[in-house]
């Protein structure tokens, strides 16, 4: 691997090959949604809670300041007021996101939807710029179109997600399938590590402490989770809960009073 892509994905991925992530690209998908008005604010607070990483567009990226946790610059964008919302378009070139200082970069290609041909264009494209540059690559890979009867079904699922790990990525974010063995199924078939994504907000922070915890017996080297952190009433609280889980390896009991604890 490139040197300077192993340097800068150990910003992402830690000694022990796992990672929190939390993105906050949702402004351009469905807007200035709760949790992301003020962006230094709730980074801010998600730092305090250890995050290793911070995903964001490039506007964002160049308005915060993530301190010490790793900065990912959204290359995809697309948002759900067009006519075509899972076709996502190239919105930032890797060479943008090297100057405003990114550890890595992040494609978004919806598998099965309309545009599919293009998006897998560019995330090709993407990678070989990534290799050229010693950027990691975070491919974020979901099964959805017309042929896509569930979006966690494990077949779509471990397709979407080696469908990335074959065009380059580095790190592939996909749903979680709902079980420890189906995941496992995902993650054994596909050479890159694989991260879950957070999906619509849960009624209570512990479904996604239990989900991240199933996740990771399944194979997953961690989690990419936005909404389910940042519109928590203790986002620091919730995102060490996640970090001790993911890093620490506590139970979800152990994470449980995290959440109740001043961090």
């Amino acid at each position: 691997m490139n040197v300077g892509k192993t340097r800068r994905l150990k910003k992402i991925l830690q000694k022990d090959a796992r990672t929190v992530i939390v993105p906050m690209d949702h402004g351009v998908t469905i807007g200035p949604i709760q949790g992301i008005g003020n962006m230094q604010t709730i980074t801010n607070q998600l730092v305090k809670g250890k995050a290793d990483a911070i995903l964001v567009h490039k506007g964002i990226a160049k308005r915060i300041d993530t301190d010490n946790a790793g900065l990912i610059v959204m290359l995809s964008g697309a948002s759900n007021l067009g006519p075509n919302p899972n076709g996502k378009v190239q919105v930032c070139s890797v060479g943008e996101a090297l100057r405003l200082g990114a550890d890595a970069v992040s494609v978004h290609v919806n598998i099965g939807a309309q545009d599919e041909d293009k998006m897998l264009a560019n995330l090709g494209k993407v990678s070989e710029e990534c290799e050229h540059y010693g950027l990691p690559l975070l491919a974020m890979m979901y099964p959805r179109g017309p042929k896509i009867l569930n979006e966690h079904d494990v077949n779509v699922v471990a397709h979407a997600t080696r469908i990335g790990a074959e065009l380059g990525a580095d790190i592939i974010k996909t749903n979680y399938t709902g079980s420890i063995d189906t995941f496992r199924m995902v993650t054994e078939s596909c050479p890159a590590s694989v991260v879950i994504a957070g999906g619509p907000k849960c009624e209570s922070p512990n479904e996604i402490l239990q989900t991240t915890y199933d996740a990771l017996q399944g194979g997953a080297a961690g989690l990419s989770i936005g909404r389910n952190v940042f519109q928590c009433e203790n986002p620091t609280a919730v995102t060490r809960a996640l970090w001790a889980i993911v890093h620490e390896g506590v139970l979800v009991t152990e994470a449980q009073k995290i959440l109740g604890e001043k961090v």
